[in-house]
């Protein structure tokens, strides 16, 4: 294996391993992390595979819950938003993907939680109010997800810029 592939990967498991020290609500590298999978990983199924994979393990730690299935599915979307990215990164495209990471992930959860009928009424204003119990957990997706987006895009364009023999070198 590459070490251009193996620090790909590496990144990825630290992001979704940071979800399990100590941090404010929704202030994670998840989101991050996804988009970074979808737009780096050679290809598009190690992009969707890799990242998904890695939140499964540190869900085994933090435990499952019934909206799971809407969680992925918003993660999903985000890879596939960072496919995107893949042939042209700047700061202006990964902060405003940054942006729509957390809004998909806002909205995909938030509905998920509604669908899933433990909270909110099956209703137009159910749905509503679920989406405003929301709110205040969303200004730390976007702080976590522009945080995070810079950390991974900055620190992996700022390896391939200054070391790039680094990431061309093969791991035995």
């Amino acid at each position: 294996m590459n070490t251009r592939m193996m620090t790909l990967i590496l990144m990825v498991v630290a992001a979704a391993f940071s979800r399990l020290i100590p941090h404010p609500w929704n202030f994670t590298a998840i989101g991050a992390m996804a988009l970074f999978g979808g737009a780096y990983f050679p290809s598009k199924k190690q992009s969707l595979l890799i990242p998904l994979a890695a939140l499964f393990i540190s869900d085994l730690a933090l435990g499952f819950h019934n909206t799971m299935l809407f969680v992925y599915l918003g993660f999903t979307l985000v890879v596939m938003l960072g496919w995107a990215l893949r042939d042209q990164r700047s700061v202006f495209k990964v902060g405003t993907s940054a942006l729509v990471t957390s809004s998909v992930f806002f909205l995909v959860s938030n509905f998920g939680v509604w669908v899933m009928g433990t909270m909110y009424a099956p209703t137009f204003n159910g749905l509503v109010q679920c989406l405003v119990a929301g709110i205040p957990f969303f200004d730390n997706q976007i702080y976590g997800d522009l945080f995070f987006s810079g950390l991974l895009f900055g620190g992996y364009e700022a390896v391939k810029k200054y070391a790039p023999e680094f990431l061309g070198a093969t791991v035995k």
